[in-house]
């Protein structure tokens, strides 16, 4: 080891590009640097650092993880959060949302064998709320927790939820994430900007991961607001168990390898047809395989 270097072990608590905030297990922080070109450290991560300064050094590895969500496509990943327990999705009653974009977090987070809780935020905007409830009314007959709240007045009602978890807060952008933060954690100071209603969608606020800690058990991850989550790293196979109601139908095809499309006895569509399986989570697997080129 060089002269002058102190070696140290540590969390990620922010991720700015190929900057990362680590928090020191003996106290402090240090700004650190990825070793090599291309970095793989995530939000959340254990990591040993060698300091050239208190406050300074560079990420030497990374500890093995528990949990690891991103997305990716074709060409790069994008890492939200290690170590996570929970995926917590945030949906709003305003901008609409994508119901595709929020299973495809679903199959994300149940890949990692992470919980997940959904909220709707905005329940305020009681018309606009309704049609929001509509559009998750299946994933809440498939058993996933949908809690309702207006995180400007009060997020008091997802506090339990989030007890001795380490949840990352995923979501389209305007969803109110950074708001949430704040009700949670005032001394946070999320970002917070008004919704472009020109583009109905949410201008992006947080530019960064950043992990805060609500008490000694509990750890929240706040990631950037996304318009896509692709899933190219993702198999065929692993997809498919994305899709809990999926499951007691997939060894009843004819053929092993259904792409549960055209294929003569295809247990899936016959679950469609007797109203067991949602046509429209049936039509989102196949874009998502379509997506993925799988």
């Amino acid at each position: 080891m060089p002269q002058g270097l102190t070696i140290a072990e540590g969390t990620v608590v922010a991720a700015f590009g190929r900057q990362y905030e680590v928090e020191l297990d003996g106290g402090g922080l240090a700004l650190c640097y990825p070793r090599g070109k291309k970095s793989h450290v995530a939000c959340g991560d254990r990591v040993t650092v060698e300091l050239s300064a208190p406050d300074h050094g560079v990420i030497a590895a990374v500890m093995p993880r528990r949990t690891l969500l991103y997305r990716s496509d074709a060409w790069r990943q994008k890492l939200f959060a290690a170590n996570a327990t929970q995926a917590v999705i945030v949906v709003a009653a305003e901008p609409s949302f994508s119901d595709e974009l929020v299973t495809r977090c679903i199959v994300a987070a149940e890949q990692q064998r992470l919980s997940v809780v959904i909220v709707l935020n905005k329940t305020d905007l009681a018309e606009k709320a309704e049609a929001a409830r509509r559009q998750l009314a299946p994933l809440r007959t498939l058993g996933y927790v949908v809690v309702e709240l207006c995180a400007r007045r009060n997020a008091e009602a997802l506090r339990p939820l989030l007890a001795g978890q380490c949840s990352v807060l995923v979501g389209q952008s305007g969803m109110g994430k950074s708001t949430l933060i704040n009700a949670l954690l005032p001394e946070a100071q999320a970002a917070v900007r008004e919704i472009s209603e020109t583009l109905d969608s949410g201008k992006h606020t947080t530019t960064h991961t950043r992990l805060y800690r609500l008490d000694a058990d509990t750890r929240l991850i706040d990631s950037p607001g996304m318009q896509e989550f692709g899933l190219a790293h993702l198999s065929r196979a692993e997809i498919e168990q994305g899709f809990r109601e999926f499951h007691s139908h997939l060894d009843k095809c004819r053929f092993r390898d259904c792409r549960h499309d055209r294929e003569p006895d295809c247990a899936l569509r016959a679950a469609v047809a007797a109203g067991g399986i949602s046509p429209r989570r049936l039509e989102q697997y196949h874009a998502l395989c379509a997506s993925c080129g799988k």
